[in-house]
């Protein structure tokens, strides 16, 4: 594993600190490992978001495409 460090002013580590203390981080470095995978997730997540907002629709889902549905999930019990 690599280190790096990093320099944060007073408020910022206090509430590094307070925050490993109250939710149960064994570390700063496992709080902040926490936050940056959190933060990947929502790169990942918004990038898949405006993907599929740039994609055409495949399929209209209007009444019909619903009800369609609903007859696949009967007919699978």
């Amino acid at each position: 594993m690599s280190t790096m460090n990093i320099s944060l002013p007073e408020a910022l580590k206090s509430f590094v600190d307070h925050q490993v203390g109250a939710r149960g981080y064994s570390s700063s470095s496992e709080y902040v490992r926490e936050l940056i995978r959190k933060d990947q997730d929502r790169q990942r997540l918004r990038s898949l978001l405006l993907d599929g907002a740039a994609s055409p629709p495949a399929v209209t889902a209007d009444a019909e495409y619903f009800a369609g549905l609903r007859d696949r999930v009967r007919a699978a019990r």
